[in-house]
């Protein structure tokens, strides 16, 4: 079994889903007393946070350049970015260290086109939604088409996200809020819906659509499981 590494904390609600999922797939699929081997650096979100708010993407790219060095030297065989935000400084994080990073767009582009999606609609952050380190990449790489929630939708998800979820507050408002979203992003055409924030499969989940939702959190422990245990 290889040695998964996670850069945590952002937020740590999220995180904390990770490590639970990453360990009842291990067990899922090994059985027994077995558990995930995984190495962990979680960084403080707020830091984290005011560089995002102030667009400084560098700094915010050399603390987590630094908690990829930590994990490599720890140990680990590969790393995960427990958000889908930060994953717009992947490149200067991977260029950091010798293991590879497992992208979190590139596992969720990969399950989409495994069940024949086409057009899919993207919920996260405003940087997620709005900039093209995230879905440009589905764009590019697995040729999906990406519709994202208009302008006054996108600031609902993202003040949601940020003021709500990361807290670990939970809203019967903000849930139907959301899926108001999703449902007007199907109404625009898209087959299923990227739950392109960690922390929001706290908020809504399948049992609340029969829109299919593609849990990014999910998706990218299960990925990591299976190629811990198989590649």
């Amino acid at each position: 079994m290889k040695t998964i590494g996670l850069i945590g904390g952002m937020s740590w609600e999220s995180t904390a889903t990770y490590y639970k999922l990453l360990n009842e797939e291990v067990k899922a699929q090994l059985g027994g007393l077995h558990s995930a081997k995984i190495v962990m650096m979680s960084v403080d979100f707020a830091e984290i946070e005011k560089m995002q708010m102030q667009g400084d993407w560098d700094a915010a790219a050399q603390v987590l350049s630094q908690a990829a060095v930590s994990l490599q030297s720890a140990g680990a065989d590969f790393f995960l970015i427990c958000t889908n935000t930060m994953h717009k400084v992947a490149e200067q994080v991977q260029s950091a260290v010798a293991i590879p990073l497992l992208h979190i767009a590139d596992a969720t582009g990969s399950a989409l086109v495994s069940n024949s999606i086409k057009s899919v609609g993207l919920l996260g952050t405003a940087f997620t939604m709005e900039q093209d380190f995230y879905k440009g990449r589905l764009i590019e790489q697995f040729d999906l088409d990406v519709v994202i929630p208009n302008s006054a939708e996108r600031q609902l998800v993202h003040r949601i996200i940020y003021e709500e979820l990361c807290l670990g507050k939970i809203e019967n408002r903000s849930k139907q809020q959301y899926l108001d979203v999703v449902h007007n992003l199907v109404d625009r055409g898209a087959q299923a819906i990227i739950l392109g924030c960690t922390e929001i499969s706290l908020l809504i989940s399948a049992a609340d659509t029969e829109i299919p939702l593609y849990d990014t959190t999910s998706i990218h422990a299960h990925r990591a499981v299976n190629r811990a245990l198989n590649e």
